[in-house]
Parts: C-alpha cells; sequence; structure tokens
C-alpha cells in the first residue's frame, strides 16, 4: 500500500513539473533604447524596433519625442520614417516644442511640408503662445514663410503672448534686410494685418522708426 502511494506521488509531482511553464524573457526594447536609436541615426534599427511594438510617440525625460529628436538633430531620413509609421507631428515637450512648431522656427521647409500633409495643427502653440509662422519671420526664414503663409487656414494674424503678430516680428526682429523685405511682402500679399502692438505702434511705425525705407514701402503700397 506505501509503495502504491509513494508510486502515485511521484507520477503527480512529475506531472506538475511538465506542467509548469518557465518565464519566457521577452525582447521588448526600453524608451532609452528607441532614443538611443534616433540619436544614434539608426534608421533600421528604428524601423526594427517599430515593427515590434515599439511607441513611435515615445517622449525623453525632457518630453521630446521621437520625432522633435530628429528634427532638432536634422536627421530627414528618421524623421520621414517616424512620420511613415504615424508619429504625431504636434506632441510637444516640456518647453511646449513640437516638431511642427520646432521646424518652422528653424526654416525646416521640407519637414514643415512633410508635417503640413500629415497631421500639423494650427491651434498648437509654442511657449509664447506663437505659431511656427511667428519666429520663421523673426529668423528670415523666407522659403518657410512662403510655405505657411500660402497654407489654406494657417492664423496669418495670430498674435502672440508678446502682443506681437508675424508681421511685427518681421520688422522689430528683423534687420530691414532683403530677406526680410520679402518676407513682409509675402505677408502682406496673403493679408497680413499691420496689428498694433501692446504699446499702440503698428509695425509700418516701428518700419519708419528704424529707418527701413524698403519695408515701409511695401507696407504703405
Amino acid at each position: 500500500m506505501k509503495v502504491l502511494f509513494f508510486l502515485l506521488f511521484f507520477i503527480s509531482i512529475n506531472a506538475c513539473e511538465k506542467n509548469v511553464s518557465l518565464p519566457v524573457k521577452q525582447n521588448v526594447m526600453d524608451d532609452k533604447n528607441v532614443v538611443d536609436l534616433v540619436k544614434n541615426n539608426d534608421a533600421e534599427g528604428l524601423r526594427m524596433a517599430l515593427e515590434k511594438g515599439a511607441d513611435v510617440n515615445t517622449q525623453d525625460s525632457r518630453g521630446r519625442s521621437l520625432l522633435l529628436l530628429a528634427v532638432v538633430g536634422k536627421k530627414m531620413k528618421i524623421a520621414k520614417l517616424l512620420v511613415e509609421y504615424k508619429a504625431d507631428v504636434n506632441l510637444q515637450d516640456q518647453q511646449l516644442d513640437s516638431p511642427f512648431l520646432f521646424a518652422g522656427a528653424n526654416g525646416q521647409t521640407e519637414l514643415v511640408k512633410l508635417f503640413l500633409k500629415n497631421g500639423a495643427r494650427f491651434d498648437v502653440f509654442n511657449r509664447y503662445n506663437g505659431t511656427a509662422l511667428i519666429p520663421a519671420c523673426e529668423r528670415g526664414h523666407v522659403e518657410t514663410v512662403k510655405v505657411l503663409a500660402h497654407t489654406e487656414g494657417f492664423p496669418i494674424n495670430h498674435v502672440n503672448r508678446l502682443g506681437w503678430t508675424a508681421l511685427m516680428e518681421a520688422v522689430i526682429l528683423g534687420n530691414g534686410s532683403l530677406k526680410y523685405q520679402k518676407i513682409v511682402q509675402i505677408l502682406k500679399d496673403k493679408g497680413a494685418k499691420d496689428i498694433a502692438d501692446k504699446d499702440g505702434i503698428t509695425a509700418l511705425e516701428h518700419a519708419k522708426s528704424l529707418a527701413y525705407e524698403e519695408i515701409v514701402k511695401i507696407l504703405e503700397s
């Protein structure tokens, strides 16, 4: 009887051991590794990670998305790959930079065009409550200004937290040179209004006080 009992006990234990499933080591890439792939410009590695389920909208410790990191690092191939996998072009970091806003501010016209075709929003603003157009005008990015100003529905007369429009920044933060003259002409042609600043001074009045004669002619024409 005892022999039969031990035999049955041994068979039961052996069966249980065979049914125990050992933990499977998962090949899941953590956020840091995905971020590193972008920083290292590893397009093939990134594509593999995305195919295996990595979050295309992963953000680093500063809230910068993979796409924003690619834009900041001027990694065009990586940026296009992320957009292909439906990365959010409006996702903002802790400083309220987004891929679209940053590309506009820094004159990355090709990316601006790409983002406009892939969901760029005009109601997402930077830390100055400004659009992509305003800093593009300030910094003299003529081609970027042209693209944005000719985009249907873009808020060309948006006023930022400082009380300035794109036209105002082109005048008071520019230097009156040819590229700023071109920007003022583009804005005027697309219906930009000369909205006064918080002190009640218009862009035309600023242009006169700064002796920007060509810009004065454009605004008065």
